[in-house]
């Protein structure tokens, strides 16, 4: 079980598939022992209860019928304090014993709405049973026969259980959370000068600057098990796989566990990368909060980098067509991760051209948003 993204939100495990059948077995045992000598029809609330009706009923060891009504009183995360009966009964139960089958019950107010209800119906006798109750949030003065778990008041989702209808079909429980770290992807063509900028925003927000090609270097410097492997495909000529290169960053993100979050820059490269690396923060209860792309004109750049290539000795920046080979290389690479990030809203542009000091205030304009 790893920290899942419903619409804008993430949520953690919380309670496994195990202990809800468990609690659900122990609801079935509980009520079949009070209601040994009659025929209950169980009343699902619907939506949310239909996957614990469906498992309760399976398990039921004797006779019973099962209906359902539907009401509704959230919008998003929040209750909206009003509950209106959507789907009707239509049995008679004059004189039936019948058990209300809820999967959670918070505030009371869908509770309230049910003894009005069935006040009415001439029943013989009616029992409430939840899943799930909140005793903190619950506000009126109701009896609850069956209770299968009492929790703190968090906002849950799975077996039966959304957020904006999200959700529901997932077999065990999960609450909201709120990820604790700040994670940007920072890009940038060569020579927009991003490993200055990662410097400067890395002391100002107190992030940890990961800068693929340094964890290479060391790796294979320090003849790390990872740094072995990577050389060895290396010196063959062939592409270190993605696998090894996550490896890596992982790693390096283990190693601070306590930050406030990090910089990546120059990982990742392609979208199989991107989608990696959201898979493991994810199993932290992390994400990406957004991807930073400077953007710089490609004929100022060049014009950069031949002026940077007479005292940095790097031959890749001394030749204009390898230059604008790695041009061509980066803007591949970018316009794929553009369309990856910008599908959940994560891609920023920022403009890469002015003094240093400026740019950093550019960026951290928008790192102040995320």
């Amino acid at each position: 079980m790893s920290t899942i993204k419903l619409h804008d939100k993430y949520f953690e495990p919380y309670i496994s598939k195990e202990i809800v059948q468990k609690v659900t077995s122990n609801l079935v045992n509980e009520i079949a022992n009070d209601c040994k000598d009659e025929v209950p029809i169980f009343i699902g609330i619907l939506n949310g209860s239909f996957m614990f009706v469906a498992d309760f009923i399976r398990e039921y060891p004797r006779a019973c019928e099962v209906s359902f009504v539907k009401m509704a009183s959230y919008e998003g995360i929040q209750s909206t304090g009003e509950v209106n009966e959507l789907v009707g009964i239509n049995e008679d139960l004059t004189g039936r014993t019948v058990v209300i089958l809820e999967d959670i019950i918070d505030t009371g107010n869908t509770l309230q709405k049910i003894y009005e209800i069935f006040k009415d119906k001439n029943v013989g006798k009616l029992k409430i049973a939840t899943l799930f109750f909140k005793p903190d949030v619950f506000k009126k003065e109701l009896p609850i026969d069956f209770i299968g778990l009492s929790i703190p008041d968090e906002f849950i989702v799975g077996y039966g259980l959304d957020y904006d209808n999200l959700g529901r079909n997932i077999d065990s429980i999960y609450k909201i959370t709120t990820p604790n770290m700040t994670n940007i992807v920072l890009f940038g063509p060569p020579g927009a000068g991003k490993g200055t900028q990662a410097d400067l925003l890395k002391e100002k927000y107190n992030l940890v600057h990961i800068s693929t090609g340094d964890v290479f270097r060391f790796n294979i410097k320090n003849q790390t098990e990872l740094g072995l492997l990577a050389k060895s495909y290396m010196d063959d000529g062939n592409l270190v796989p993605d696998e090894v290169t996550i490896n890596m960053l992982k790693a390096e993100v283990e190693k601070n566990a306590e930050a406030n979050g990090f910089i990546f820059d120059g990982f990742p490269r392609t979208s199989s990368q991107a989608k990696a690396l959201d898979v493991f923060l994810s199993e932290k209860g992390e994400t990406i909060n957004g991807m930073i792309a400077l953007e710089v004109s490609e004929d100022l750049l060049v014009e950069r980098l031949l002026e940077r290539g007479k005292t940095s000795g790097r031959s890749d920046d001394q030749d204009e067509e390898k230059i604008r080979n790695r041009f061509n290389e980066y803007n591949t690479k970018t316009a794929v991760l553009k369309d990856y990030y910008a599908k959940q809203n994560k891609y920023f542009g920022a403009n890469g051209v002015g003094g240093i000091e400026e740019i950093t205030d550019r960026l951290s304009a928008i790192i102040d948003t995320l």
